[in-house]
């Protein structure tokens, strides 16, 4: 969530680019579409940073998540002063 770099920096403007997304996916041991579902983060991101929203990504298909979630992300986010 975007509210998670604001509470952490206090704002969007501080950002200077979106480094990398990881993408953890709960999935059974047949469904291969992993990047497609992290493809809605992706879009998310360069749509509200443009260019300084591109970033590289790795999505991985797991068994389980905690507390049974659907998806996990993290992101690594460079910010200036």
């Amino acid at each position: 969530r975007l509210a998670v770099i604001v509470q952490a920096v206090g704002s969007l403007e501080k950002v200077s680019r979106i480094v990398a997304v990881n993408g953890f996916v709960n999935a059974g041991p047949d469904f291969y579409d992993h990047p497609k579902v992290l493809n809605g983060a992706s879009d998310l991101l360069v749509e509200a940073f443009g260019e300084i929203g591109r970033h590289s990504r790795t999505a991985v298909g797991v068994s389980a998540l905690p507390l049974n979630v659907a998806v996990e992300i993290s992101m690594v986010v460079e910010v200036r002063d």
